[in-house]
């Protein structure tokens, strides 16, 4: 689990369109993106066969660019409607399909999902013996569910059934899935919990996941080159980018089979994504939204766990990053040979998407330094919303120097805090990652609280023999408290 959740960290924007900025003229020229970028050159420095590229502002698609090929065994383009494998982008796309099922009435996410099962149901287990988990604990990852990730098939391969997959009858997992904690009371990451929602829609509707997200939100959406029908099945994409080793070589047949369809077998491509994260920014703002509501957007983009919930998460969504002073909804996926993200600012509508047809260490120097830059040159900033700034007493910083255990995150990693040019900076091994750089400012808050510019969460330390013993972490109406434990270095 612990490795999935730190190999986020690593995996971490169209023909040039009409657009306004404050800087640019109404007509903006963004083949600049292309220039800086250097996608070609990165492609061919680590092997990486292909990817595809979407950035929006405002509200709108304003850039996209493909580059290289479908697969490394034929000279066929990746073009703006080549579908990828998503891998976990599937899982907000599911909480997505059951926010509006229920806003329907069809479905009634907080209660219990074992009442919805019919091919199998859930295990017994102490923790749930007086707490059973609920649709919605299983959306947000607090039910308490094994099963993290899973292997793909290919044609040829005897494909396991969703119950095959939870009873444990699979590569990676030999035994059924079980509950770790009493529902609610702590995170942990589970595509099984996904798998099991797969079930209990395809029971209560009987239709399956891709029929019910095609006739919810892709036909709605216009996202024409978005399924999750599968490429053993009637309807699958020909246009689709095949998965690739380390070694730039195509995986067998190279179009997985992904049975666990609501963890991770939908393809698309990134200016469907695009789509999608701009209908939930315009329903937030409740402002030409069409098919998803300003109830529903708030809903599934919501923080509802933060209890050792890497910074933060939603309703498939993760929310443990900010860039530029704005809130974010994103996504990573990662599955063998495929990923790629989705990041979307909660306000303002911008954000990027991009997908790479290659394994971890060829896709995601590209994709990071991609982040890195898009963000820089877009120059998107927002004015901070946090309570004023004070000045921080020279005896406090002297308290907090120090290195430390992770708590930002809870990955296996140290956090330090330093001071340069009389201010203090919060350094981390995963912030530095994703912004490129190591210098986040640790600000001290009229109300008490501390703020590090770009991380989410607002901290509040507590400390005992000079030093910091506990920080709780907040974010809206929630928060959680955190050991620190102080290493001597």
């Amino acid at each position: 689990m612990k490795s999935f959740i730190y190999s986020l960290a690593f995996i971490g924007v169209m023909l040039s369109c009409l657009t306004g900025n404050k800087l640019w003229s109404q007509k903006k020229d963004y083949r600049f993106l292309t220039d800086s970028l250097r996608i070609e050159q990165q492609l061919e420095q680590y092997k990486l066969p292909g990817f595809s590229l979407v950035v929006f502002e405002n509200y709108q698609i304003i850039y996209s660019r493909q580059f290289g090929v479908k697969s490394v065994n034929s000279a066929e383009k990746i073009d703006a409607n080549t579908a990828f494998s998503t891998a976990s982008i599937s899982k907000p796309v599911t909480a997505l399909l059951c926010h509006i099922l229920e806003e329907k009435g069809l479905i009634n996410l907080d209660e219990p999902i074992d009442q919805s099962l019919k091919r199998w149901h859930l295990p017994k287990s102490k923790f749930t013996e007086n707490n059973s988990p609920t649709w919605r604990q299983f959306l947000n990852h607090t039910a308490g569910t094994s099963q993290s990730g899973f292997a793909d098939y290919y044609e040829g391969d005897s494909i396991p059934t969703i119950k095959q997959s939870l009873l444990g009858q699979i590569p990676r997992y030999d035994k059924e899935i079980e509950f770790l904690f009493t529902p609610g009371t702590n995170w942990e990451y589970s595509g099984g919990g996904y798998v099991i929602i797969q079930m209990a829609l395809e029971d209560t509707f009987n239709q399956s996941i891709a029929e019910l997200a095609a006739e919810n939100i892709f036909l709605p959406l216009g996202m024409e080159n978005t399924t999750m029908i599968q490429p053993n099945e009637n309807g699958f994409p020909a246009n689709v980018a095949l998965v690739h080793d380390k070694d730039g070589k195509v995986i067998q047949t190279g179009i997985p089979i992904t049975p666990q369809v609501g963890a991770s077998g939908m393809w698309s491509t990134p200016a469907d994504l695009a789509k999608l994260s701009i209908e939930i920014q315009n329903a937030l703002r409740n402002k030409n939204n069409k098919v998803i509501s300003h109830r529903v957007a708030k809903k599934v983009t919501e923080v509802t766990a933060l209890k050792n919930a890497v910074g933060g998460w939603g309703y498939g969504w993760q929310k443990s990053f900010g860039y530029n002073n704005y809130d974010w909804f994103s996504c990573n996926g990662s599955n063998t040979g495929v990923g790629g993200s989705v990041f979307a600012t909660m306000t303002d509508g911008n954000g990027f998407v991009f997908l790479a047809n290659g394994e971890k260490p060829n896709r995601i120097p590209v994709m990071i330094q991609t982040l890195r830059k898009v963000i820089t040159l877009m120059n998107w900033d927002k004015k901070s919303d946090h309570p004023e700034i004070q000045e921080m007493p020279l005896s406090l910083k002297k308290q907090l120097i120090g290195t430390y255990d992770d708590f930002l995150y809870g990955q296996k990693m140290d956090t330090k805090i330093i001071e340069k040019n009389n201010r203090l900076y919060v350094q981390s091994e995963l912030l530095e990652h994703f912004k490129g750089k190591n210098d986040n400012e640790l600000l001290y808050l009229k109300d008490g609280s501390f703020k590090i510019v770009d991380y989410p969460n607002l901290l509040y330390f507590e400390f005992s023999d000079g030093k910091p013993n506990a920080v709780t972490l907040t974010r809206g109406r929630l928060s959680t408290k955190i050991d620190v434990i102080h290493k001597e270095k």
